[in-house]
């Protein structure tokens, strides 16, 4: 049966709560429902605000210590979201990679088996592999995955979190769903190089730091590729419409995107740059004008691409009665506000 919001006996466990996901969901829950929450993570910087609510328990863990997998099992509803998932380190660490996004999930989804708790498990829409310009809606139960080749290590991350759905797919006991993001955005989303993080982040995150720091945005190989970009606030409406689902949403996999946001990812360097324009009272011609590089050079050997991921969302729509309905512009916008409040004063 749905689960009732006004239940205070229930409590939910989050697993990588402190994330940019995760701290939206934490905060959600915490506003919409009378719930506990036993948060999971390494770093809480985003939810200061909420260390010392009496709702919560928070723990500073992560899955490779089975004493806390098995704590986490105990509790009726699980959401995993902790992954590395930062695509530069997809080439250079691969076998952490793996481990964050199989191993890892292996272990809780066999402690949630066994003490019959429901496991929300966050994928990817990169599981979908290697598409092509021309690809149609991707369908979860349809849909087929064609991926690099070995020496392509950018689909280290892909491949695990594949693996992982087989698995908790195939796991006898096991009370299931997965999600598969297409490409979240919205406050509090990664990091900023140098200031708070190493390495590159997410697209959002990287051209953002590029308007603050008045450099180009690079083009990865022209910025051919297509992306559907999401508000991280029609993700959290999606978990509101699964939890309150009942069974309807058990042993399915849901794609979460927004159609309708689909664009190139020089379209969305052209946005955002009007947008950052507009917010900072400059115009568009005093900024950097984009910059054209080369995969592999950006991102490091083993780089490879999808150039279109555009999901089918029907069966959210039937099952759940879930559809995203933030436009893309308010979603850059809400990145960007958020990231230049937050970051204007390190970017230099």
């Amino acid at each position: 049966m749905p689960l009732s919001f006004n239940d205070s006996s229930v409590t939910v466990a989050i697993v990588g709560c402190g994330g940019f996901i995760g701290s939206h969901l934490l905060d959600a829950v915490l506003c919409r429902t009378k719930w506990r929450v036993f948060g999971v993570d390494v770093d809480f910087y985003r939810i200061q605000h909420r260390l010392n609510d009496e709702r919560c328990e928070f723990i500073n863990a992560d899955l490779a210590d089975p004493r806390i997998v098995e704590r986490i099992a105990q509790f009726p509803v699980v959401v995993n979201l902790a992954a590395i998932c930062t695509p530069s380190r997809y080439m250079a660490e691969a076998p952490a990679v793996i481990r964050s996004n199989y191993d890892h999930p292996a272990a809780l989804a066999c402690a949630c088996a066994k003490s019959g708790a429901w496991l929300i498990h966050f994928s990817t829409s990169e599981v979908y592999g290697r598409t092509l310009e021309d690809s149609g809606q991707l369908d979860e139960d349809k849909t087929g995955f064609v991926f690099g080749p070995v020496a392509s290590s950018r689909w280290s991350y892909a491949t695990a979190k594949l693996l992982a759905e087989r698995f908790i797919a195939g796991l006898a006991g096991l009370c299931w769903t997965v999600v598969r993001p297409f490409n979240f955005v919205g406050p509090y989303m990664d990091f900023m190089p140098g200031v708070d993080g190493e390495g590159i982040p997410r697209v959002l995150a990287n051209f953002s730091t590029a308007l603050l720091r008045g450099e180009s945005l690079k083009l990865v190989n022209g910025g051919k590729a297509r992306r559907t970009f999401t508000s991280v606030f029609d993700a959290v409406d999606f978990m509101f419409a699964l939890f309150a689902s009942g069974d309807k949403g058990f042993s399915q996999a849901f794609n979460v995107g927004n159609p309708d946001n689909e664009v190139s990812i020089a379209e969305l360097a052209e946005r955002m740059r009007r947008i950052f324009a507009r917010l900072k009272g400059v115009t568009v011609e005093s900024l950097p004008a984009p910059e054209v590089v080369d995969g592999e050079t950006f991102y490091g050997s083993g780089y490879d691409d999808s150039m279109r991921r555009l999901p089918s969302v029907e069966k959210a729509a039937k099952l759940l009665g879930f559809r995203a309905q933030v436009p893309l512009d308010v979603a850059v916008e809400e990145s960007l506000t958020w990231f230049i409040g937050h970051y204007s004063n390190a970017a230099d």
